[in-house]
């Protein structure tokens, strides 16, 4: 009898779907008795408890007759401030409450009309023109100008904000001189809000990827009254993103932020192409681990999971499901050396962890999921650009360079740590990979998980020996994986620095005139990084997604992001 009063109670409080997978996700904290009788009669008497006995619609059920898309997003999010934001998984909630000058063609991935309706380029390529849209709105009304990109552009150039994209600004004129200290007036940076809907950008050298940039959130415009009503522009952390407090200019706004729980954003009204949105809401859901996140699927729960479990792959590609979506993916999976760690400083050692991991077997054996072994940072054929190859597996040299640097068959080197955040197919690699290291060159090697914040906080802290890293492409040309590691960069965080290797980057290459100079300037750039090792490339991503086909209009691309104004459900459950 109690264990029945209790399960009574516990039920009468489920509402919709959405109560009973939460119910059903957290402990019950009783007697182990109770537990086991809550489960093994729950979905029997689940359907009498509520009234009318009927079978409750799922999410995707719901969701599809009432517009509203549920997005397993991976993990929680850091931030949804898009100057201090660095991740995939705050990307898919900024993309969706915020809008820059262009947008991407979710096909072609060609700059689209965004916050800027047109522009011009001068012939010299040095001068871009935006011309602002008359009906562009904040959330709460307020009109959006060319003001508001200057002060925002400013604010994202403020050192003291900490913003890891600060170089996404650096091809505009004295922004990297400004950032630096070099130039204390912002008035010397080349931007200037020629009138409210005119928008004026100078740059240093001719950048052919620099309409790309502005379909980054780093380069998005913040409200500034709601940014100054919480603290100062250039304070991190502060409350203006929180619930009911967030303004923003997208085609959607933010209504909830249930931390671990979900993110719910709803149609923005004023919205300048509101008419144009399809999807009523989008419900984000932090779900680290991938197991629960395919199982949610199956349950109907979500249109669309963020992975795939590693296990599971095969598993739908042998019955030939059409959920199951696998894509080229512009994307490097790799691990960060911290080089100010004393027995990671020699680059021998950092070059020997590199050629004792065996990518082949790696992506062939745990992997499964048609990646790529990567042998360079940048992944091949990325904008017609290949990368040198100047890595391979190689034990037998391995050994050689740690006895070189004074650990001939592992003697006395310390036992290192490879942090990863909390993924079943990231501790799957870090298993193979202190294997591997362990066989071939006779090291200790011990593996932590922390939970997404924790991990960002331990990187950028430099908390760490070996890091799992991961680095999408923003934009699809080479600078991107390359600038990044630039002397003080924010996504660097490896402590490397290497001057010859910034003026290859900051200086050479913007000078060429044409892709294929450009492209042999990142090359020899590329031969340093692969040489000095302070990060391992091991494979090229492919995106792996779980997708109802209820969702429609979302169109694969290798950037594999989406454009949620586009997205709609249909009814038709095929």
């Amino acid at each position: 009898m109690e264990g029945t009063s209790i399960l009574l109670a516990y039920t009468s409080a489920i509402r919709s779907p959405a109560d009973l997978w939460r119910k059903i996700s957290m402990p019950i904290k009783t007697n182990s008795k109770i537990y086991r009788l809550f489960f093994l009669i729950l979905h029997g008497i689940y359907l009498c408890v509520l009234p009318g006995c009927e079978t409750p619609p799922t999410n995707v059920e719901l969701g599809n007759k009432t517009g509203v898309l549920h997005w397993g997003n991976g993990t929680e999010p850091q931030s949804l401030d898009p100057h201090i934001a660095t991740g995939v998984p705050e990307h898919h909630i900024i993309s969706a409450l915020m809008e820059g000058l262009v947008l991407k063609d979710s096909q072609t991935l060609e700059p689209t009309s965004g916050i800027a309706e047109r522009w011009n380029i001068s012939e010299d390529q040095l001068v871009y023109t935006f011309h602002l849209r008359s009906d562009a709105r904040w959330s709460n009304g307020d009109t959006l100008n060319a003001y508001d990109f200057v002060w925002s552009w400013w604010r994202a150039l403020q050192p003291r904000l900490g913003n890891l994209y600060a170089y996404m600004y650096f091809p505009i004129k004295n922004a990297r001189a400004y950032y630096n200290g070099d130039v204390n007036d912002f008035k010397e940076v080349g931007v200037k809000a020629v009138d409210d809907l005119t928008l004026q950008v100078i740059l240093e050298n001719p950048t052919p990827y620099f309409l790309q940039l502005l379909d980054h959130y780093s380069t998005f415009p913040v409200h500034q009254e709601t940014v100054e009503k919480f603290g100062s522009a250039d304070e991190r952390g502060t409350r203006w993103t929180y619930e009911g407090n967030m303004v923003s200019n997208g085609p959607f706004k933010l209504k909830k932020w249930a931390i671990n729980q979900e993110i719910v954003v709803e149609k923005n009204p004023q919205y300048y192409d509101e008419k144009g949105v399809k999807l009523n809401k989008i419900v984000y859901y932090p779900i680290e681990n991938g197991i629960t996140e395919e199982r949610m699927f199956r349950a109907g729960q979500l249109h669309y999971t963020n992975d795939v479990p590693i296990d599971k792959v095969e598993t739908y590609r042998s019955t030939n499901d059409p959920a199951l979506r696998i894509h080229p993916y512009l994307g490097t999976y790799y691990y960060r050396i911290n080089t100010r760690v004393p027995h990671l400083k020699d680059r021998r050692v950092r070059r020997a962890l590199a050629l004792t991991i065996d990518r082949e077997s790696l992506t062939e054996n745990i992997l499964k999921g048609g990646q790529i072994p990567a042998y360079a940072m940048t992944p091949p054929d990325t904008k017609g650009y290949f990368p040198p190859n100047k890595l391979e597996f190689n034990p037998l040299e391995a050994r050689e360079l740690m006895a070189l640097a004074g650990y001939p068959d592992g003697k006395n080197f310390p036992e290192t740590e490879i942090l990863y955040n909390t993924n079943e197919g990231h501790r799957k690699v870090a298993v193979a990979i202190q294997q591997m290291w362990k066989i071939h060159l006779n090291i200790n090697i011990r593996l932590t998980n922390q939970e997404w914040k924790v991990y960002l906080d331990s990187e950028s802290n430099g908390d760490y020996e070996i890091s799992r890293a991961g680095w999408i492409g923003d934009y699809v040309d080479p600078n991107n994986f390359l600038d990044m590691f630039i002397c003080g960069g924010g996504n660097n965080r490896t402590g490397w620095c290497n001057e010859d290797y910034d003026k290859l980057i900051l200086q050479e290459a913007p000078r060429k005139k044409s892709d294929q100079d450009r492209f042999t300037i990142f090359q020899e750039a590329e031969e340093i990084l692969i040489d000095e090792m302070p990060v391992i490339p091991i494979y090229t991503y492919t995106s792996k997604n779980l997708v109802h086909s209820s969702l429609k209009n979302l169109n694969p691309n290798i950037l594999n992001q989406a454009s949620y104004k586009d997205l709609f459900l249909s009814d038709d459950l095929e």
